[in-house]
């Protein structure tokens, strides 16, 4: 008796986990279709297509749950939505990402003829906190490109692996030219030209551009085009610049994680991503005179107002030289 009263026990719960999992099927093709536009209509990347997949369809199974009508909710439907996700403790970021994919979602359900309206234009997100980006000092940068490096700190010379000429490669790439690690995945080998010394990436929505690249960086590239990646391909062919141990395209997951034990082994903060290396190259351009326009340019950033984040990051690190060279 108290087998069968577990085993329904656990059906039940079976059920409600079933419950919270389903969304409906109405809903779940407009997402399909939503998707599809994003894709066809602004050449969206696969990240962000799965980005407004995975927000819509949380919203989708809470409608479910709640039993509404997810496609011709209220004004008041989607901010009870939102005071959820808030009392769930869902970070002020990820609230504000919900409501930026229902507005887009919703935008385009009322241009499409789907739906009368658009209930959440006028929706009002939690405000966020600022945060400035984590970016490396010199001394922490120096000791992480001498992880792998042909020398040490000190200067003095050591035999390189394959792998290590691949990853300083990598490292000496994110910070050289500031490209995210999407794009340094996506590095094709026909777009280095050690020539010029530049580099051509193509970013989000496969947004086209040139960014130069220094001379610390054209080395470190090409000793490892021309002795590692043919050893590491193998004979095989691959239009990747950047390849694993196996001769195949070098993902952004094996390259993220190279950079953690990376930093690890640099006895440097865990929480350093290859993103912060973007930060890096960003901040260091404008503490070195760079104008916001050209380093707004070699990031790739579609408005200039995602650039002038560095220009705070670039007024505290100031402030802080001031404070230490006054003594009052």
């Amino acid at each position: 008796m108290a087998a069968e009263n577990k085993r329904s026990s656990s059906v039940a719960g079976d059920e409600v986990v079933a419950e919270e999992q389903q969304i409906d099927v109405v809903v779940s093709c407009a997402i399909d279709d939503f998707c599809d536009a994003l894709v066809a209509e602004r050449n969206a990347s696969g990240n962000t297509v799965r980005a407004y997949r995975t927000d819509l369809g949380d919203y989708g199974r809470w409608a479910y749950r709640e039993k509404l009508d997810a496609l011709h909710a209220s004004h008041r439907d989607l901010r009870r939505y939102l005071a959820q996700l808030d009392a769930a403790r869902y970070s002020r970021r990820t609230v504000n990402r919900r409501l930026s994919a229902l507005r887009t979602f919703f935008r385009w359900l009322n241009v499409t003829g789907r739906v009368d309206a658009n209930p959440a234009s006028a929706l009002i997100g939690p405000k966020s906190g600022k945060h400035l980006p984590q970016v490396l000092r010199p001394r922490d940068m120096a000791r992480l490109l001498s992880v792998h490096a042909s020398r040490d700190l000190k200067g003095r010379p050591r035999e390189q692996s394959l792998t290590d000429m691949r990853d300083q490669a990598i490292l000496e790439f994110l910070y050289a030219c500031g490209a995210r690690i999407s794009e340094t995945s996506g590095l094709l080998a026909v777009n280095i030209d050690f020539d010029e010394k530049q580099a051509r990436l193509f970013g989000k929505g496969s947004k086209e551009r040139i960014v130069p690249l220094h001379d610390l960086a054209v080395d470190s590239l090409r000793r490892y085009a021309l002795v590692a990646r043919p050893k590491l391909l193998d004979g095989k062919e691959c239009p990747y610049f950047f390849v694993s141990t196996r001769g195949n395209q070098m993902k952004t997951d094996a390259m993220r994680k190279m950079f953690k034990a990376t930093v690890r082994e640099a006895g440097l903060d865990d929480s350093l991503s290859p993103h912060d290396m973007r930060h890096t190259f960003a901040t260091d351009l404008l503490n070195g005179g760079a104008d916001l326009r050209s380093v707004q340019e070699m990031l790739g950033h579609a408005q200039l107002s995602t650039t002038q984040v560095y220009t705070h990051l670039s007024v505290e690190r100031l402030k802080k030289v001031h404070d230490q060279a006054l003594p009052r």
